[in-house]
Parts: structure tokens; sequence; C-alpha cells
């Protein structure tokens, strides 16, 4: 019965469309007048079709939580820039699929209840449709707990911690690596400096105490000894005490888990006295061009790793890196350094795979976004970037470099070096 009368309601609103069109019929003018009509619609929505301005189209919110205050600023505010840069590179090419990308960017103080509360805040009060950012993992896991628990794809900017990966988080992507890091340095030690004993200091994040597990470990596959090991708590101001130990160890190389900040005091202190080292080295903090200048020529000789610097790029993307360097240094009137690239590498990721998503006629779900970066393989300055089962990048790979008349140079893995070890300059 109420299939009837839903059929008889639409013969009925047939049968006046009909009767409209033929009175339209009968009077040229007015036949003339709705066909100029129609034509005119038509045309104005070809053109909003083809050239709508992205302040009418649909926002894509994104979320991005970094230290911008506290004793993490520094890195933080480095990763803030990449990804606001990368930001603003794809707004001016027209947006995402011809929509604006909105950045809300939150300070989480260098505290992992605060980045708890800034995720849940953007999640539930913002709406985002995807998060970005974070530096060491006792922020970045916090947050990543937030992205699986509402899922929400986040794609970290700086993280190492394996145990964040360990159980499969389908909502977690980050575009760097332990592995990427130990691996080369570890065979550096081994076949480049061959070094036999050496002293491990390290910050006490779940990062850099997973760094020196995994160093220590592969040191003592390839015939190394850690004969000294001791952390610190971040921000600590004195390693003098520390340095002392180093001489009756017979410590050969010392290796620093520590961030910028920690490596500064390092080196000052390493040239109040010497220590008998053939080298100091430091993943995180001496490739840096301000370390240089704040150091000065005590800087030269030591070593340092990053995954990216200006003129230290991936084979075939020096194009695409000589125009980021150009482009950030019109834009904040500084040079970009390899953590402003692991932000900037992270937010193009997680525009990608939203891009992906809506030229493929898909709604912009979570659940979307997350297979979408799951699929991607994209060739950044950086690094190929392509994700593993468990969100980790497959290609990431730094390299190992010597500061050279206070120069960058890489020195190691041979098929990337740009020049050789100095070790006359390397003892302390």
């Amino acid at each position: 019965m109420l299939n009837q009368i839903r059929l008889l309601r639409r013969l009925q609103e047939a049968r006046k469309a009909l009767q409209c069109l033929d009175a339209i019929l009968m009077k040229p003018k007015l036949f003339l007048s709705a066909l100029w009509l129609l034509i005119a619609c038509l045309l104005a929505g070809l053109v909003c079709g083809t050239a709508l301005p992205l302040s009418a189209a649909e926002k894509i919110r994104l979320g991005e939580i970094d230290p911008l205050s506290g004793h993490l600023a520094k890195p933080g505010l480095e990763i803030h820039q990449g990804i606001l840069y990368a930001v603003e590179e794809a707004n001016a090419r027209g947006g995402v699929a011809g929509r604006p990308v909105e950045l809300l960017n939150r300070d989480d103080q260098s505290k992992p209840d605060v980045a708890v509360n800034q995720a849940q805040d953007l999640i539930f009060r913002e709406k985002i449709i995807g998060l970005v950012g974070g530096y060491v993992d006792s922020l970045v896991g916090p947050i990543s707990q937030q992205a699986a628990r509402h899922r929400v794809p986040y794609v970290a900017s700086a993280s190492l911690q394996q145990a964040i990966t360990s159980n499969k988080n389908p909502f977690f992507f980050r575009v760097s690596s332990l592995e990427g890091i130990t691996q080369p340095l570890s065979h550096f030690l081994a076949r480049t400096l061959k070094t036999r004993r050496v002293a491990l200091v390290y910050a006490a994040t779940p990062g850099a105490s997973e760094f020196a597990d995994n160093v220590q470990a592969q040191l003592r596959q390839l015939g190394g000894e850690v004969v000294l090991r001791d952390k610190f708590r971040p921000g600590w101001p004195d390693f003098s005490v520390f340095l002392l130990k180093l001489p009756p160890a017979q410590v050969e190389t010392l290796i620093s888990g520590g961030f910028y900040a920690d490596n500064l005091i390092l080196a000052r202190q390493m040239r109040e006295r010497p220590l008998g080292l053939k080298a100091f080295i430091a993943p995180w903090g001496v490739a840096y061009q301000s370390f240089i200048d704040e150091v000065g020529p005590g800087s030269e000789g030591l070593f340092g790793a990053c995954a990216w610097n200006p003129g230290i790029t991936q084979p075939g993307t020096e194009k695409a890196s000589q125009a980021f360097v150009a482009g950030f240094r019109k834009k904040f009137g500084k040079e970009p350094n390899t953590t402003t690239m692991h932000g900037y590498t992270s937010a193009r990721a997680l525009l990608a795979a939203i891009e992906q998503v809506l030229q493929g006629g898909g709604q912009l779900t979570g659940e979307a976004v997350s297979q979408a970066l799951a699929r991607l393989d994209l060739q950044l300055p950086m690094e190929r970037l392509a994700f593993d089962a468990h969100g980790d990048p497959r290609y990431y790979q730094q390299v190992i470099v010597q500061i050279q008349k206070q120069r960058l140079v890489v020195v190691y893995p041979p098929e990337r070096a740009t020049g050789q070890v100095d070790f006359s300059l390397a003892r302390r």
C-alpha cells in the first residue's frame, strides 16, 4: 500500500513537470529565457567545479603536537617549521585535491601528560583527520596510544623506540628508525675507526636507552666492547665527573646518546683536558650548523650523523632538495637542518595519503588515510619512504659526518662519502 502511494505521488509530480514544459514550448520567448538560464547555470557550475577558491572548499584539518617550550623546545620548533612549510607548500599548489589544508599546532611543553591532553583536544574538539609531529618517544608514545584508541592516523616526525611498533598499531607511522642509525654507526666504528674499547653515555629516555642497547649489541658482534656505560637525566648540566673515568678505562671512542644541548656541554668540557680518545661521535646534535657556530674551533674533527642536510640528500633528489632549501630560507630566513627535514617528511607522508584517498573518490576517515599510508612509496630528499607492516620506514638510513673546516663532510658509508676521515682532527 505504501509503495502504491509513493508511485502515485511520483506520477503526479511527473505530470506537473510535463505541463510546465508544454507551457514553455508554447511561448518562444519564455522558452529562450529558460534555455539561457539553463546554460548560465551549467557554465557557473563548470567554473565553480574547476576553479573553486580554496577558501570556499572544505578544509582538511591536521593536528600537530610538538615540544615548543621546555627543554626540547629547540628541536620541537625545528620540526614544526618543517611541517608548516610542507602544508604551506601544498596550499600554494592549490591544496590537496583542490581542498585547503589547515594546520592546528599544539605545544606539549616537553611533558607526556600535556601531549596526551593536546591530542585529545585535537581529536575531540577540533575534529582533525590526522596527527603529525613529535620529538622523543616519551612524548610520541602517549600520542600514538591516543591515535590507536580513537582511530586517527599519526605520522611521527622523530621516533625510535622499538616498543612503540612492536605491537602492531595500524594508525601509527614514523619516518625514522633506530636501526637506520645504529647499523651505520656500528659499522663505521668497527670498519673505519677500527675502535675496540668504547664508552657510552646517553639520556634516560626510551629511545636513547634502546640506542645504547643496540650499539652495545652490534659492537659486540663486530669485535668491539663497551667498557664504560652511563646514563643521565635530560638537561644534565655537567659531565666532568664522567669524563674523568675515560682515561683509566682506556676508552678509545666516546659515543653520546644525548641531545643537542647535552652534546654542547660534552664538547666544551672535553676541551678542558686531554682524554686520549680516537674520536667523539654523537648521532643527535653534532650535525648542525648551529652546533658548529656555538662550539667554534672546538667542533673540528667531531663526528655526527644525519639523514639529510643541505647538500646531503638522496641521490636523484638534488633538485627537490635545493628547492626545499631555497623556499625554506625565504620563508624563515635561515637554513633548514636534518630535524626540520624530519618534520617536512612526516607532513609530506600524511598529505600524500590524504591525496590518494580523495583522488580515489574515498571518504576522509581515519581508516582510509591509514590504509593509504600503508601503501605509500615516495621518493623524498631524506629517504625513499615506504612503511612496513608495523609502521616503520623500510629505507631510512643515516650517514656519518665529520666536521672539517667548519663544514659537514660525509665519511660513511663509502658510496655516499664526500671526503675522507681526518684522524688528526678526530683525536681528543
